[in-house]
């Protein structure tokens, strides 16, 4: 059992209730002789082609001609196809009814849709009890042969199969995603709210009314003014909705790594007139909608969670350009979104339903719809026995890319499914997800204009007005509860809440300043790890490597000329004011880093043996030297600036200098000149450790250097790392340090949480 209650789909063929003697025609009895005679004209024509293919091919070889030979080989080469746009006609699309179900003549307009893999659990047998709601349970191939449950419409395999929508052709068979067939179904038979949810929730009190909206076209809904996270800042395009129900040290699944350390509650809200909140997201008391990365560190033991959120918190829209983390077990959407509700196919399973959420979210817009988050609707109990971090990957590296896609994506096309297609499609493009969604997208459109639904009514986006301040007047204001929660064993106090200010204070200093990271150990046992560390307090991590790793975003460079690839960072983030540089053998203590001042260069030149001087002459010296006659000839075609700051600097004329380079910084300021250094070395093979140097030299004079690194703990001699008698929280820095698992993070936590604790909660 998973967290989501979700596994992996596997690429398995039907059950064998889908094949029944009467699908295959009944087979003839042959005699050789009477065979060959039947299948004469078959075998004449094959040999015929067999024959005619290897005579070709000896022909072809007889001539041993390189350009026939190449022309061969070039046949076989497998060229990737582009992406197809699918060509629809959404005016001709033929009625689907329901003629083989037992419930063909049935009908209600508010639907509960829920997997099911398993015997029906108490929170399902719950369920049915509320009041006007019909509850649809979608089967798997994982589902009891005999389920049932009085009061539910369960819908097996074969049932689905029946129905003869067009998405069943994309359908996993093992997974919750077949809830597709379920909102279909519901759709199909009425339906004008539909619950998205599983079975392992209680809805509080027995009244999904207690807390969300179901009547929105009701006046007083829509003249209710409901609170709206401010807009004024463009650049923040997605929120924790936890802390605002009062949990500030947890994060919903799907909200990017980088944004995790936003612990900050709102300095103030705006309002919004009610009746438009088309998708209602609730918040789960209990075990909360979480990723594995918060779930396997901050359990304790097998003590299961029972986190609890404020339940008097009012409600929260999110406006035009701003954007929240949805799942599919505790979500109502009304009928103008019911487009909304396709769970993608091609991404792992805990991805799905988050993915679905960003894409929807930002097709809302389009018809002037909006997202709200509720107080708790649901206590969802823990029972977890196995949780399957791989299957995250897909929100951990592409989440916050997504979002960035999503804000700036413009279209021209005419109607709103026209629009849902192409930016389906574009997300192909973009790796998002696979040509097989955008597929998918355009059987499940056409399979919702077969059953009866009609295309909700564009408005115009506001994204691209001009955004008006939030006078005095307007501006509203709501502290949330600090409510207890327990991590680790430990218990948040008011001690917490000093620690989480100082993480603010990190987090406003680095916040616009983006780190690079070199790792040498195992990057895919520890690149997630790093994100996560240093995205609570930087702007973004940069993972570099020897090799690339798509699946998590590791770029790839070369440690000896890593400084060639930092150019192509610099373009990325034309906005950060500036780039720390850190190997992962060293450790970055943040929290003593806010003295220094940012538009200055910090390299560690008075760090002994960290930054020395080489001799170029005498024995053992002809590597030194060959680097020598390199710079001399950069130094030689350097602007006259960036020369005289360099031959000012340089000490000794008989000397080379070598820096470590394990951490450095460049501002904004300097980053022009460190580009054009990078282009004057162009094919010259300079090592980082005399590049880094030679570049720091001719952007500024040493003397002018930040001093913030010059007291870091270096001791490359040291015999054991990882030790206590290496590490200070006192330091700017430490080097050396080995990661390469878990279990060494682990033990790195636990020596940075003497300047950070509230890293104790995060590892």
């Amino acid at each position: 059992m998973l967290v989501q209650d979700r596994s992996t789909p596997q690429p398995s063929k039907p059950q064998q209730p889908f094949l029944t003697a009467s699908h295959f025609p009944q087979s003839k009895i042959f005699t050789f002789p009477q065979w060959v005679s039947f299948n004469l004209f078959k075998i004449t024509t094959i040999s015929f082609v067999t024959l005619t293919i290897a005579a070709l091919f000896f022909l072809y070889n007889a001539n041993d001609s390189p350009s026939t030979f190449l022309c061969f080989n070039k046949s076989h080469l497998k060229i990737p196809k582009p992406i197809e746009f699918p060509k629809l006609s959404f005016k001709s699309i033929k009625p689907i009814s329901d003629k083989s179900s037992n419930y063909a003549s049935f009908g209600s307009d508010r639907w509960v849709v829920v997997s099911v893999s398993d015997y029906p659990s108490d929170s399902l047998r719950k369920l049915v009890k509320l009041k006007r709601w019909q509850v649809l349970a979608i089967g798997n191939s994982r589902t009891p042969v005999d389920w049932s449950l009085k009061g539910v419409i369960y819908l097996s395999m074969d049932d689905q199969a029946k129905l003869n929508f067009r998405v069943l052709d994309y359908l996993p068979y093992d997974s919750y995603v077949r809830k597709t067939v379920g909102y279909l179904f519901a759709i199909q038979h009425g339906a004008k709210m539909i619950y998205d949810t599983d079975d392992r929730g209680d809805v509080v009190d027995g009244d999904l009314g207690k807390h969300f909206d179901l009547k929105l076209s009701n006046v007083d809904v829509m003249q209710e003014k409901v609170l709206q996270y401010s807009n004024e800042n463009p650049n923040r395009t997605v929120v924790n909705p936890y802390i605002h129900f009062g949990q500030r040290s947890i994060w919903p699944r799907g909200l990017p790594l980088e944004n995790v350390g936003e612990v900050g509650h709102e300095e103030f809200y705006s309002e919004v007139f009610g009746g438009l909140q088309y998708i209602q997201q609730g918040i789960s008391n209990g075990l909360p909608d979480v990723d594995s990365v918060f779930y396997f560190t901050r359990r304790s033991g097998s003590e299961a969670f029972d986190i609890r959120f404020d339940e008097r918190a009012p409600k929260v829209a999110l406006p035009q350009g701003m954007m929240v983390p949805l799942n599919s077990f505790n979500t109502l959407f009304h009928s103008n979104a019911f487009w909304s509700l396709m769970l993608p196919v091609s991404v792992s399973t805990m991805a799905s339903d988050v993915l679905r959420g960003y894409w929807a979210q930002r097709l809302l817009w389009e018809i002037g719809g909006y997202v709200v988050v509720y107080p708790p609707t649901i206590y969802r109990y823990d029972k977890i026995e196995s949780y399957p971090f791989v299957e995250e990957k897909d929100l951990h590296i592409n989440v916050g890319r997504l979002i960035k896609f999503l804000v700036t994506w413009r279209s021209t096309k005419i109607n709103l499914f026209e629009k849902i297609l192409e930016l389906s499609y574009l997300m192909a493009k973009e790796g998002f997800w696979t040509e097989k969604e955008v597929k998918f997208t355009a059987a499940w459109l056409q399979d919702l204009l077969a059953v009866g639904y009609i295309q909700p009514k564009q408005k115009a986006i506001k994204l691209d007005q001009p955004r008006t301040p939030i006078g005095l007047v307007d501006r509203k204001e709501f502290i949330p509860r600090k409510l207890p929660s327990v991590h680790l064993g430990v218990k948040e106090s008011e001690t917490v809440n000093y620690e989480i200010g100082n993480l603010i204070r990190w987090r406003k200093f680095f916040g616009n300043v983006v780190m690079i990271m070199f790792v040498s150990g195992p990057v895919e046992l520890t690149a997630l790890e790093w994100k996560l560390l240093y995205g609570r307090v930087f702007k973004s991590v940069v993972i570099l490597s020897d090799g690339a790793k798509t699946e998590l975003a590791v770029e790839q460079a070369t440690l000896d000329q890593v400084y060639k690839h930092l150019p192509k960072i610099f373009d990325r983030f034309t906005s950060a004011e500036g780039f720390l540089f850190l190997q992962d053998n060293t450790i970055l203590n943040y929290w003593n880093l806010l003295q220094a001042d940012k538009t200055k260069l910090w390299i560690t030149d008075k760090v002994p043996q960290s930054w020395t001087t080489a001799s170029i002459y005498g024995k053992d010296s002809e590597w030194f030297s060959k680097q020598a006659d390199m710079v001399k000839k950069v130094v030689s075609t350097m602007p006259v600036h960036l020369q005289v700051s360099y031959k000012e600097s340089s000490t000794r004329e008989q000397g080379l200098n070598i820096c470590s380079s394990e951490v450095f910084y460049i501002p904004r300021q300097f980053v022009g000149d460190f580009v054009d250094l990078v282009g004057l070395v162009g094919k010259f093979e300079i090592h980082n450790k005399v590049a880094v140097p030679l570049f720091f030299m001719a952007m500024d004079l040493p003397h002018k250097y930040d001093s913030v690194l010059n007291t870091m703990i270096y001791k490359p001699e040291t015999s054991s790392s990882n030790s206590s008698n290496i590490y200070s929280a006192q330091a700017p820095a430490v080097h050396p340090w080995t990661v390469s698992s878990e279990s060494d993070f682990i033990e790195l936590m636990r020596f940075m949480a003497t300047g950070d604790p509230l890293l104790m909660e995060l590892f």
